[in-house]
């Protein structure tokens, strides 16, 4: 049965949760990979009953009894979170969501020290990045540079090697954050963070916390997946972030340290020798919107204000959620970026009865650029300069029914829009035409 992959195709937060949910009930999923990010993503469910869950790194199906959760070799697994995660799901009716988790032995582990070290990084920016504060982009980059001491899942069960590389881990974050000054910052949260750094029983209070974790999730291979497929079971890719934050395609610096593409989703399928691909959905709500700083050129304080958010607030790491116009420009950018669409999943469709007309930006700078152009992902500098372009660049609006923008945005991403959504549970989806699976 050919599995389905599912993208954001904007900063994250497009409703990737809600259709991972619907599609595990409606085409009866048993297994949902998590393929990139980790801890920092917040993928809302809404049960048809009320239950609301923020899916961090279980699978968004995890409220269908049964359905299992894989975390690939390019997971971040975050395990004190993952814990206290299958605590909150347990007060809403699914104590068994460790036990139907299985995790690749390869992926990286957030640490104390990441985290902590990632919070000062952030910290002592002059403009914040719009990081998360769980660590992930600082077990990448110590992985990036070291890779061959870097924590994995498969160390968890040896608490001699374990403790051996979190020392090491912990010199090297430490060492790496006083090279960045003396007192870099200031305020209760630098020093807190400060102190993990410069603590040695923070090393064996890690191992403790983390040894409920191993006795109830399995550690097994990405073949999981492929062995998945080959039984006939429904697989769903779900994807973490957005497209625009890609590590090569996103808008440098303002990204994540992960590939959002379905890049990885290709690469899980071809090691797993399965010939097919996999059918492409992105994700996207009918405007503009992203959480924390970076370019958003069709931003409008006006329609941020007319949105109920409430699964969205503003967060003391990631920054404020912003919204803006519906911009084509970007949407056709993320389309090159993924490379391929069979469909398109469009939500909070329930806006556009707000008001009759919409601004829609189809081009910036007076028609002068209707496609962005990709940058070498290598070339931080020229990419710099391209996100600053882009937070200059004046958009040219031309007024749409609402009832008109499925339309348009299908027309930019060259792809069918098959499943629409008009509030938050799986009962809100609607299935638009004949879809691709």
């Amino acid at each position: 049965m050919q599995p389905i992959a599912i993208v954001d195709l904007g900063f994250g937060d497009a409703g990737k949760g809600l259709v991972t949910d619907h599609l595990t009930r409606s085409l009866g999923a048993r297994l949902v990979v998590r393929f990139n990010g980790g801890a920092q993503a917040g993928h809302n469910v809404v049960t048809p009953d009320g239950r609301h869950h923020t899916f961090s790194q279980l699978g968004s199906g995890t409220f269908v009894p049964g359905v299992r959760t894989h975390l690939s070799r390019r997971f971040v697994l975050h395990p004190t979170a993952m814990l206290e995660e299958a605590r909150v799901l347990a007060t809403k009716g699914q104590a068994d969501a460790l036990e139907r988790t299985s995790v690749d032995g390869e992926a990286l582990v957030v640490t104390p020290f990441h985290q902590a070290a990632g919070r000062l990084r952030e910290l002592a920016r002059r403009e914040r990045h719009g990081s998360c504060g769980v660590g992930v982009g600082e077990v990448v980059r110590d992985a990036t540079d070291h890779a061959l001491d870097a924590v994995r899942v498969r160390d968890l069960a040896d608490p001699r090697t374990l403790a051996a590389r979190l020392e090491r881990a912990r010199e090297r974050l430490h060492a790496a954050i006083v090279e960045m000054g003396s007192d870099p910052v200031d305020g209760l949260v630098a020093e807190r963070e400060r102190h993990i750094l410069g603590d040695r029983a923070f090393v064996e209070a890690f191992i403790d916390a983390t040894r409920p974790l191993l006795g109830r999730i399995r550690v097994a291979s990405d073949e999981i997946v492929g062995d998945s497929i080959r039984r006939g079971e429904r697989v769903l890719f779900e994807g973490a972030q957005g497209v625009l934050l890609d590590e090569d395609w996103g808008f440098h610096p303002y990204t994540t340290w992960s590939r959002c593409t379905f890049a990885n989703v290709d690469e899980l399928l071809g090691a797993s020798g399965i010939g097919s691909p996999a059918v492409r959905i992105g994700v996207a709500r009918v405007y503009a919107h992203r959480h924390g700083p970076g370019p958003l050129p069709t931003e409008s304080a006006e329609l941020r204000a007319d949105l109920a958010e409430p699964h969205n607030v503003d967060g003391p790491w990631q920054g404020p959620f912003r919204a803006g116009w519906p911009d084509l420009v970007l949407v056709r950018y993320a389309r090159r970026a993924c490379g391929h669409l069979d469909a398109l999943a469009l939500t909070h469709l329930d806006v556009t009865t707000a008001r009759p007309r919409w601004p829609v930006c189809s081009s910036y700078q007076a028609g002068r650029v209707v496609e962005w152009r990709a940058v070498p992902s290598d070339e931080l500098h020229v990419r710099e300069e391209s996100t600053r372009r882009l937070a200059r660049m004046p958009p040219d609006y031309r007024d749409l029914d609402g009832a008109d923008l499925p339309q348009a945005i299908s027309e930019a991403c060259a792809a069918p829009v098959v499943l629409t959504s008009n509030g938050p549970t799986a009962r809100h989806v609607n299935l638009l035409s004949r879809a691709p699976w």
